[in-house]
C-alpha cells in the first residue's frame, strides 16, 4: 500500500522559510518521479513542482519559481520543499503526491501564512 506522509507545516509568518517533508513507504521511492501538490480552502488542487526519480530535474509552478525548491533524498525515502519568501497566498494544505497518481496524496500538513 502506498502510504505518503507530510510534515513540516504551521503558522508561518510571512517571509519565512519553512521545510516540507514527505516520509514514503509501500513502493520503491527511487523509481518513482514525485511531485507537491497544494489545495488553499474552497480551491482547486494545484500543482506546485516535481523532481525526477534520480533527483536531477526539477519543474515549478510560475507562482513559486525561484522561491520553493524540491528535493529528495532516495535513501531515505524521503521528498522536500523547501519553501522561502513565503506569502499570504501561498497558505494550502500540503500534499506529496507519486508521479501523476492523485490517488496517492496522503495527510497533508497546513501551512498557514500570515501578513
Amino acid at each position: 500500500e502506498v502510504q505518503l506522509q507530510a510534515s513540516g507545516g504551521g503558522l508561518v509568518q510571512a517571509g519565512g522559510s519553512p521545510r516540507l517533508s514527505c516520509a514514503a513507504s509501500g513502493f520503491t521511492f527511487r523509481n518513482y518521479d514525485m511531485s507537491w501538490v497544494r489545495q488553499a480552502p474552497g480551491k482547486e488542487p494545484e500543482w506546485v513542482s516535481t523532481i525526477t526519480s534520480g533527483g536531477g530535474g526539477t519543474r515549478y509552478a510560475e507562482s513559486v519559481l525561484g522561491r520553493f525548491s524540491i528535493s529528495r533524498d532516495n535513501a531515505k525515502n524521503t521528498l522536500y520543499l523547501q519553501m522561502n519568501s513565503l506569502k499570504p497566498e501561498d497558505t494550502a494544505v500540503y500534499y506529496c503526491q507519486r508521479s501523476a497518481d492523485v490517488r496517492s496524496r496522503g495527510q497533508g500538513t497546513q501551512v498557514t501564512v500570515s501578513s
